[in-house]
């Protein structure tokens, strides 16, 4: 696992001593990380483009025991032809703006597909 922090005893901790051990992430080299503006309950799964660097979602299912959450998840999985365990929420489950990470997809390749988005 190149690239993550793993335990208690990682070489960044002396040098962040205030910030919290869960606020610290590292990501491998084949990570992307990108913001995502979530609309539940629309008429259908879709990914509308960019607005503002983050990338604009809707989604039929509501927002009620993370249906929309999943939602999104599958709906990146596919648009962006990696697995769905490949693409993971970091930020954000309770509310419209979202972080994602996708693993597997080089970030030239996502900024291709979606100019504007900031990752």
């Amino acid at each position: 696992m190149a690239g993550r922090l793993v335990g208690w005893r990682s070489p960044l901790r002396p040098l962040l001593p205030s910030v919290p051990r869960r606020l610290i992430s590292v990501l491998a080299d084949t990570e992307v990380r990108f913001a995502v503006r979530l609309t539940p309950r629309s008429g259908s799964d879709r990914v509308d483009g960019v607005i503002d660097g983050a990338l604009r979602a809707h989604v039929a299912a509501p927002a009620v025991g993370g249906a929309a959450n999943q939602s999104l998840l599958r709906l990146l999985a596919d648009e962006l032809g990696v697995p769905r365990r490949a693409v993971r929420l970091v930020a954000g489950a309770a509310g419209r703006q979202k972080l994602v990470v996708v693993d597997g997809v080089e970030p030239d390749a996502i900024v291709a597909r979606y100019p504007g988005l900031r990752v």
